[in-house]
Parts: structure tokens; sequence; C-alpha cells
């Protein structure tokens, strides 16, 4: 197996040296994440990597910069500076950043952005077309290309694709700020890939509630059935390589470079803050909450220091500059008014470190600040935590970062409350050695145990799992072969009988019911399968037979209203099979009304052996919550009694346990001796029909569910197809399959 990564940047950068190029190792985020693990896969385990190299390149290099990359393990994507600005620093991080980190009023919704996202996205597809291979398993990250599983699912239908999101996915109120074109795209292309990940349970949930509403795709356990397949949307918190930071830590110990810091800073402690300067990271907070702290504990002015580093991000963006005047004017503020020639409360830094010197200040650090005002994991507080090899030193840790989930043993504060920092400063400060290191002890533990390479293998074997479960529930669209087949099976047979369904099957699903009527090419093709010799066509629904005389009645077809309740043959009266109580009517009625007053877009139908209760046009989470609720009041008090809850598509049916599909189906196999069977529906009120058919019938599911049925159609359109392609067939008339 080979695994293919890609992400809007590679692991390497190109430099120009001269008149030919330099790759330099990437440092930091995703690049540094995996490389642990992609070390100690290498013999199991081939992997391309694929992404934009960092710099423009002219078409003339191109060739080269391709031959040196794929000697790196990588495989480059080449974009233009326009393509960049307008891609990256625009639609990404101005648009989707900005938005996806709750900062709404700093997002920027400028159709240019989108399009270039669009573009960037179909570049990145065709550039894996060209590569990939049938077996790849293909690893997609982050939010720069949200849009790419979908693309890529198109082109290798059967492929395995995973997706991660590295930033929080918000809820839905702030989700639906999108445009309303731009957030169905991105869902959808999102749900392209099978298994999509997320660093936190929280961000599973925001995800699949935008997908339910906006969507209109529901959920069982993480589970969305979308397109022909089950996906999964789960949670993956993302670690670190622990075993790295703690060896660092422990030769740090007795380094040079830390025994001078550790000079510096004699008789004091010290409080760490290190961050990449965003305005998601909460640094302006955290400076107020540690002036708060300075101005109501003068106990410990000359006794502790804020070392505070601000690393470089984003040069020239409006909203960074900004920033970094009010930290700079901050920080002077601070020490000037609190700071003596002895004593600066903060020492400030605007610099980029590396790994050595960051786990110096990690060692000699007695508290660390990570307050970010919304982060997806942050990985910070889990360094951190790595390298206190005696295990002392206390987290304070924002509750809106990801990480807090999974920390809970650190100090976890709210970033927005300035007092709620200086307050925990306080505690942090005066905590106890023994206190400090029950907590790191548990933290340890769990950090070592789900390291970066346990994440990345959990992730590709849960992504193996799911697609081993979806061949083995794969479901049998019929493809032109088969369709051929059952086509001349059925019209070789001397007596054939067919069963259709109407709902879902030959018509489409509305909002209201009363509006789907049939067309008159609908009807017509009715009536031309009754003119096949020895044909019998059943048209069984859930509609009210009033409904179904008034659209049907003209046809020589043999009808069967509320699923069965009723029938009607040869234009005969309606008949009832057998008898059906109804007694509990009056008595549910008012419950199933009053359920529908509480519920905006629903209504309720009343037949005459069944209560529908309808909500198609109604809002998915509260329409879930209202028929989990009337589902099992109506249990309980009809316990005992004959009464069965149907379940259907948008509506819950409360009936007679003696009315289903499959008595209508034995009543006509009994009656009308045949040696070819058609059977046509796409709901669980069509599955008592299938189960009961003999094996040699043929049952087509119309949808994409997994379903008793020996095939499936993709919809309605393909119904009506198979429907006009058996009667052009009967008649001689030549037709395409497929078309």
């Amino acid at each position: 197996m080979r695994l293919v990564i890609v992400s809007n940047r590679l692991p390497v950068c190109a430099q120009t040296l001269g008149q030919g190029f330099t790759f330099v190792r990437s440092v930091g985020g995703l690049a540094t994440g995996l490389k642990t693990f992609l070390d100690t896969a290498t013999d199991s385990l081939e992997t391309l990597w694929v992404g934009w190299p960092g710099i423009t390149v002219s078409e003339v290099d191109k060739q080269k910069v391709i031959s040196e990359l794929q000697r790196l393990g990588s495989y480059p994507v080449f974009l233009s500076e326009d393509e960049m600005e307008n891609f990256y620093h625009g639609f990404c991080n101005k648009t989707i950043w900005a938005l996806f980190h709750y900062f709404p009023s700093y997002a920027v919704y400028d159709q240019r952005y989108w399009h270039h996202y669009k573009k960037v996205n179909e570049r990145f597809c065709q550039v894996l077309k060209d590569v990939i291979r049938p077996d790849d398993m293909i690893w997609i990250h982050d939010y720069h290309l949200m849009l790419l599983p979908y693309l890529l699912r198109e082109y290798l239908p059967a492929g395995r694709i995973g997706f991660f999101l590295h930033i929080p996915f918000p809820s839905y109120e702030v989700f639906r700020l999108l445009p309303s074109k731009w957030r169905v795209e991105l869902l959808q292309g999102l749900l392209g890939a099978d298994l999509i990940g997320f660093h936190t349970h929280d961000y599973v949930q925001h995800f699949l509630k935008c997908t339910s509403r906006i969507l209109g795709h529901e959920s069982n356990m993480g589970e969305i059935f979308f397109g022909n397949r089950p996906l999964k949307a789960d949670s993956f918190p993302m670690g670190i390589d622990y075993a790295k930071f703690q060896k660092a830590a422990t030769e740090a110990e007795n380094s040079q470079e830390q025994s001078m810091l550790k000079s510096n800073f004699v008789d004091k402690k010290v409080v760490l803050s290190i961050d990449r300067l965003d305005y998601s990271k909460g640094i302006l907070h955290r400076l107020r909450g540690y002036e708060t702290f300075l101005q109501n504990n003068s106990e410990w002015h000359q006794k502790v220091v804020l070392l505070l580093v601000v690393v470089p991000s984003r040069i020239g963006v409006e909203h960074y500059q900004i920033m970094k005047k009010q930290i700079d004017e901050i920080v002077g503020k601070i020490n000037g008014k609190y700071g003596s020639v002895t004593w600066s409360p903060i020492i400030y830094q605007y610099r980029s470190l590396a790994l050595e010197p960051l786990v110096n200040l990690y060692t000699i650090s007695d508290v660390i600040l990570v307050t970010p005002l919304r982060d997806g994991m942050n990985l910070i507080a889990k360094e951190y935590i790595a390298c206190r090899v005696d295990q002392s030193g206390v987290l304070i840790l924002s509750e809106m970062a990801g990480a807090s989930s999974e920390l809970r043993e650190s100090m976890i504060i709210n970033p927005n409350n300035v007092d709620e920092i200086a307050e925990s400063l306080k505690e942090a400060l005066k905590m106890p050695t023994e206190e400090q290191v029950r907590r790191n002890q548990a933290m340890q533990a769990r950090l070592q145990r789900y390291d970066i390479t346990r994440w990345a293998t959990d992730f590709i074997q849960s992504l193996d799992v799911l697609k081993a479960n979806q061949e083995s529930s794969r479901i049998h669209l019929l493809d032109a072969e088969n369709k051929n087949e059952l086509l001349s099976h059925v019209l070789s047979a001397k007596r054939r009988l067919i069963f259709l369904d109407y709902d879902g099957t030959l018509v489409p699903f509305d909002t209201d019911p009363a509006a789907v009527s049939p067309s008159k090419d609908l009807v017509k093709s009715l009536g031309a399968l009754t003119e096949i010799k020895d044909t019998k066509v059943v048209l069984i629904s859930g509609r009210k037979r009033e409904t179904m005389q008034h659209w049907f009645g003209e046809l020589s077809i043999a009808l069967a209203a509320e699923h069965g309740a009723w029938i009607r043959e040869n234009g005969d009266l309606w008949r009832m099979l057998q008898p059906v109580p109804n007694e509990w009517k009056p008595e549910l009625y008012p419950i199933f009304q009053t359920y529908s007053d509480k519920l905006p877009g629903s209504f309720l139908e009343e037949k005459d052996f069944s209560l529908a209760y309808h909500y198609r046009a109604a809002d998915p989470e509260l329409a879930a919550l209202r028929v989990s609720e009337l589902g099992q009041l109506v249990m309980r008090l009809c316990a005992g009694l004959n009464i069965q809850l149907l379940y259907g598509n948008k509506v819950l049916e409360a009936r007679s346990t003696e009315i289903n599909k499959g008595n209508v189906a034995r009543y006509f196999l009994n009656s009308y001796p045949c040696d070819s069977i058609l059977a046509l529906g796409d709901d669980r009120t069509d599955e008592d029909l299938f189960r009961v058919l003999p094996d040699s019938a043929h049952s087509i599911k119309v949808g994409r569910a997994p379903s008793h049925a020996k095939f499936n159609l993709r919809s309605h359109l393909d119904a009506r197809e198979l429907i006009q392609d058996l009667i052009k067939k009967s008649q001689g008339t030549p037709y395409k399959l497929g078309d």
C-alpha cells in the first residue's frame, strides 16, 4: 500500500540557489508532526507527499523541480503568485480561518477568493490524477483543501480517501454565515472522503449538525450515507512526538544554555507564554490578565517574570500588523508601570525558536499560559507537559483549545475573562509541588500512550476498517449489463407481475405531499405497462384510496392504498384484504396533533387505518427530538395493542400490525401465478415487500441505502428510465442503456 499525503505545503520548501534550487525541510506544522510517524513507517509503508513547494516556479524550471522533489518523496502542485494571494491569503486566511475560529467580524466574503479557492482545489485534483494509483490511500489535510475529497471521488469512486481538519469546525450558527452556495459545496466536498477526522468530539458534532441542517443528510453514530457508500466523521486528537520532547528535555537538564537561563531568574517564578502571532491565540487577553494579576497581588512584584515569545506570522496582513503594535504597546505599558531598574515584569521576544531553545524555555518555566480564544488542538500545551521531566510545573489551559478535552488535569479557564486569568496565575504560582506532580503524571501517561504515531496509525487503520465494511455492505447498483439481463428475463416470461411504490420511487419527495401528483408522462407509462401481454401491475402506496382513485382510477392496474389496507382490482370497488381494527385512532389522534403543533413545519395526515406525522419541512434537530418523544409515548400507551409504529422517509406512521406491503404481495402472488416478478420501492415499508418475494424475483431499491432488494437504483429518475426501457423493449423499439 502507498500512502499519499496531500496538504497545502510540502514538508520541504524549494528555494532558488543561483541557477538552480535547494530544498529545505519545513519547520513546524503538519510536516514536523508527521515526520516521526513516516520515519517509523518507512519500511512497511511507501509514501508520497503532494503539495505546494513554497515558491512560484517558471515553466522552464518546473520539470527540474519535479525531478528533484520526487527524489525526496514529494510531488509539487505549482501555483502562481496571484493564485496564492487569492487562495491562501484570501479565502483560506481571510474567510475560513477567521470564521472557523469564531471571528466573523474579520471574515471577508469575496467572490474572487472563492473562485481561486475552487480553482486551486481543482489544480490539486488534476495533479493527483497524474500521480495516484488505484490502490493508494489518500490522506488530505486541512481547511485549504475542503473541496478536494469530492473532486477526487468523482475520478476515483472506489478510492480510499481520508480527510483531517486541523482547525476547529464551527457551530452551525457560525458556519451558516458563509454564502449558501459556498457552505453547501464545502460540506459536499468533505463528504467525498470516506473518513473525516477532527480533533474533538465537539467539532464532529458541529460538522454533523451542519450536514443535517444544510444538506439534509442525517447521521447515526457519526455515520452518514452519502452517494452510494457510508462514510464516517470521528475524533482523533492529534498527539506529539512525546519521546522526542522527553529526550530533549532530559538532555537540556545539564546543558550550559539552561544553566545560563536559570541564573537569570534566581529567586523568581517564571511564567511562559509562547504563541504564533494570531488574533485567535488570545495574547492580548493574556497580557491584560497578567497586568490584573500584578495589580491585585503586589506581594508578587520582583518575584515573577513573564517570558513572552511571539512567533512572526503572516507578515503584512493588516489584522496581524495591528495586533503586533497592540502587543508592543501593552508590554511597554506593563513594564513601565510595574517594572524597576532590577526587574522587568515581562521579557518579550518576537522571533521563531528551534527545538533546543524551545525545550529550554519549557523546562525552566514554573507555569505556562496557553489561553487561545479558539484553537483546533494546541500542541504547545502537550509539548510543555512532555518536557516536565521532574513532573513539576503548572499548565493553565483555555477551555476553547481542543487540547482541553484531553488535558483535564490542567487548570482550565475561560480565556476571555482577564480576572480568571489573574486568579489562575495566583493559584498556579502557589500550587504545592505534590499537586503539580499528581496532575502532570496523569497527563504525561495519556500523552505518552496517544502520541503522534498512535494518532496517525489510528486514523489510517480506521480508514482501512471503514473501507472493508463498505466492501462487505456494498450496495449493488443496477449496471447496464444486469439491466439488460433483467429486461430480457422479464419480457421472456409467459406471465409477469410488477409491484411499484409511488412516493420516492416514481416521483421525488416534496415538503408538501399533495404537490407530488403524477405527470401525464408517468400515467401514460403506467398505462403502457399494462399493455404488455400477460402483465399485471400493482401500484402500492401509503396514500389514501381517494387520492389513488383520483390519480390512477382510469388505468387497468391494481391499486393498494394505505400500504395495503385497501385494494382495488380491474376497476372494481375498493375492499379490504382482511378486517382491520382502528378503535385506537380517536385516542391517539389528539396526541399526534399536539406534537404536530409543537413542531413547526410538520402536519398530521389522518387515513382510514393510520395516522401519519409528516415532518419533511421541519427543523431536523427539533424533528428528531419530537419524533423520538412521540414514538416513546405512543409505544407506552399502546403496549399490548396491535399497533405498529413505522418510521418512514420523514414520516412517523401509526397503523395496525395487520397492514403491510408484504401481505399485499402475498395476496397477488397467490392470486396471479407468474414466472417473473419485478418490484421497485424506496423506503422501509417496501422492505416488507422485498422480504416475501421469492429468490427468483427482480427486487430493486430506489436509493443508495442497504436493502433486502437485489439491486439499487440511484433515484426515481433511474426507476422511470427502467420502466421506459421495459416498455420500449416490449414494443421492439430500439433503446440505449444508460442514457
